[in-house]
């Protein structure tokens, strides 16, 4: 499904003392199936914008087109409920909005909620629940007796329940470990491949977005700063760290031995890209 914004923006408390413009001027393109990252410092927007995408705020002006759904500033909002079906959200702590007896009732929500019938709806709660990774044996407890980590799972079980064409992840391994980050990014990774779906991730990781995302979107002051591939985008440290930005860790670590072995070896951004590079450098000097 085609996502697209056109000069998207939103104010708030318009025509009050309290009027903020969050953003301006947004104009993107997602193509289906893809997986995009926005970075930017906090307050740059990156929140307000997302949340055009499924409708849960109307643009002040600008429009954002959702497949055949086109939410303009100056028309009433239409098919909504099927919009919110098709764009899935993932807030921070998704793992707080749980509230059902039975981990099965709480992913057969949502769908209920659009008219599936019960039945289809235990059977994509048992679907959902295999792909974030848990039992089916986990369906009939309660969410509460769960670690954090697999509350969150569910939670994301139940939007997938959906059936969603696009998933936005807004922080969505906030205050895991780093072993959890991994695993809930790897899942995420895995959710694209076997269900074909476009992902927009929203994330503070320049690791996770130079590994993960096929484009990056960077936000800076409500509007969009910059647009690229990774390696577009983590070439330009003078532009990232005018807007606050810095690049990965692993960027760094590799720039710092090309320097210091006067490398003219081309490598990424991720780890994986620094291990390799490293590993080249020593094949090369026992060939010498």
């Amino acid at each position: 499904m085609e996502l697209s914004t056109k000069q998207l923006a939103h104010v708030y408390s318009e025509g009050t003392p309290k009027e903020h413009r969050a953003i301006h001027d947004v104009s993107i393109d997602v193509p289906p199936g893809s997986f995009y990252a926005i970075i930017g410092h906090t307050g740059s927007g990156k929140s307000t914008f997302i949340q055009h995408l499924n409708g849960l705020l109307k643009p002040t002006s600008g429009s954002v087109h959702i497949g055949n759904t086109t939410i303009k500033a100056d028309e009433k909002p239409k098919r909504l409920k099927e919009v919110r079906k098709r764009v899935g959200m993932v807030f921070q702590y998704p793992e707080h909005q749980l509230f059902e007896e039975t981990i099965e009732k709480d992913i057969c929500f949502g769908p209920r909620n659009f008219g599936v019938s019960e039945k289809e709806a235990k059977r994509r709660a048992k679907e959902t629940l295999r792909l974030v990774g848990l039992d089916e044996e986990y369906l009939e407890r309660s969410p509460f007796e769960l670690s954090g980590g697999q509350m969150r799972r569910v939670a994301i079980a139940g939007v997938l329940a959906m059936n969603p064409e696009v998933l936005i992840l807004d922080e969505p391994t906030a205050g895991l470990d780093p072993s959890g980050q991994r695993e809930m990014m790897d899942l995420f990774i895995s959710l694209q491949k076997e269900k074909e779906i476009t992902i927009i991730l929203v994330t503070h990781s320049m690791e996770d977005a130079a590994r993960y995302a096929d484009r990056i979107f960077v936000m800076a002051d409500g509007t969009l700063y910059l647009e690229g591939t990774p390696d577009q985008i983590f070439r330009q440290e003078d532009k990232l760290s005018d807007v606050g930005l810095d690049i990965p860790e692993s960027t760094r670590f590799i720039k710092a031995v090309q320097e210091r072995f006067g490398t003219t070896l081309e490598a990424g951004y991720t780890m994986e890209d620094a291990v390799e590079l490293v590993d080249q450098l020593l094949k090369v000097r026992s060939s010498t």
